[in-house]
């Protein structure tokens, strides 16, 4: 049986950032609240490439209109036509 993924929401990810940022550790933080340390690690990694400090992801406003793209695009290409 597989586990279901809890979403937290974007405030609550961006206050645990905030809290790294601070000089917290995700460990201590992990141990304080709910997400794991390797969670945390990742907000504050998406964090840093949404505000522009890294630049090797995706960012979240890219992901969100490469997806809306590809509903559109599935929208208007008839099965018979997709490339696979």
């Amino acid at each position: 049986m597989s586990r279901k993924r809890k979403l937290y929401p974007l405030e609550y990810q961006r206050e645990i950032v905030a809290l790294v940022r601070s000089g917290r550790s995700p460990e201590a933080l992990a141990r304080e609240f709910e997400p794991s340390a390797p969670t945390i690690r990742n907000w504050v990694k998406q964090a840093d490439v949404d505000e522009g400090r890294r630049s090797y992801r995706t960012t979240i406003r890219d992901r969100e209109e490469l997806g809306s793209l590809k509903w559109e695009n599935a929208k208007i290409t008839p099965r018979s036509q997709t490339i696979h």
